[in-house]
């Protein structure tokens, strides 16, 4: 071995006995705290309350203003602006749930993106909703269909997530009525959540080309039916086994005595995180949410990205929204 040679080597292994120790101590070390950047949900300005919705452009202007560096957006809320473009409404076979579509002014992306942009606003997150919880396959796939629309929406404004659902079996009277029962509902007769499993695997197994081609991850969100709690949520994400796949983890979806057991489970696999709050009631139920403690499950995860302030208090949001920030701000350093 020349002196060149023995340089070289020499170097190599050193870097790979630091490599090694390096390795040791992060398995060996406490979580370390993390300070991730805030972005706000549009659905915080609105959250179906008795008064119209404000417009995106509307929920930028207040992003800036109470200092959150991103926004997330709910499709619904976009398209009640008509310049968005047209809402097509349907329901499952028999009634059931409603099923809305869209047809999008392309226009109004693009300046839609450029507003946000000229506000020091990042377009961060796209929430849609969507149900492949139905033994009709057509009914499967237009939520299919719709579901890829939001990613190629999604894809040009720039938003590299969009959350998705596994949808529900719409056996419940009406969103009150799956509220007083925490979320759970019952099957359609002659059907279980095992019958459900393979069609909400297969509809999702479907827009992920499309996820992949406009580089937008969908994170599935525990947003009740068969993601109503953690281990399904992990299952599905498990099962599929993408990288264009993974959570959307909302802390006030979890409504069992068990919710920061579930939220460590779900964390290793979160895109993005949802943090509800409820000052001055809120609009089904109020949690007591402890922040410091979730703060600390996403540390040990090492999760470093977005937290999207979901604010869903009676408290106007004018004043809700700005405490909702500071409690969040409050638990990380």
């Amino acid at each position: 071995m020349n002196r060149r040679q023995f340089y070289r080597y020499a170097a190599g292994a050193a870097g790979a006995a630091a490599l090694v120790s390096v390795s040791h101590a992060e398995e060996n070390a406490p979580a370390k705290r993390i300070r991730r950047p805030l972005c706000v949900s549009s659905y915080s300005y609105w959250g179906y309350r008795t008064e119209a919705a404000p417009t995106m452009e509307q929920c930028v202007i207040w992003a800036s203003e109470m200092g959150f560096v991103g926004l997330e957006i709910l499709e619904k809320q976009m398209y009640l602006n008509p310049a968005a473009g047209e809402i097509t409404e349907s329901k499952l076979p028999g009634g059931g749930q409603l099923f809305q579509t869209y047809r999008t002014n392309r226009a109004y992306l693009k300046n839609l993106k450029r507003f946000a942009f000229t506000q020091g606003i990042a377009l961060c997150g796209y929430a849609t909703h969507q149900s492949f919880v139905t033994p009709d396959e057509e009914f499967r796939q237009k939520n299919v269909d719709a579901t890829i629309a939001g990613i190629e929406t999604a894809g040009e404004l720039g938003i590299p997530t969009l959350r998705v659902n596994t949808g529900r079996w719409g056996t419940s009277r009406d969103f009150t009525d799956l509220m007083d029962h925490k979320g759970i509902e019952p099957p359609l007769e002659g059907y279980t959540d095992a019958d459900a499993l393979p069609w909400v695997l297969e509809s999702l197994e479907k827009c992920l080309p499309t996820a992949e081609k406009c580089g937008v991850i969908l994170g599935l969100e525990n947003h009740w039916g068969l993601a109503r709690r953690a281990e399904g949520a992990v299952e599905i994400v498990k099962k599929i086994d993408s990288p264009w796949l993974r959570l959307t983890l909302d802390t006030g979806n979890l409504l069992d005595d068990d919710r920061y057991e579930q939220m460590a489970q779900m964390a290793p696999y979160a895109t993005f995180v949802h943090a509800k709050s409820y000052f001055g009631g809120g609009t089904w139920y109020t949690l007591e949410m402890d922040y410091p403690r979730i703060m600390k499950i996403l540390d040990e995860a090492n999760y470093r990205g977005f937290i999207s302030c979901e604010y869903e208090g009676r408290e106007s949001p004018a004043t809700g929204v700005p405490k909702a920030k500071k409690v969040l701000e409050d638990a990380m350093p």
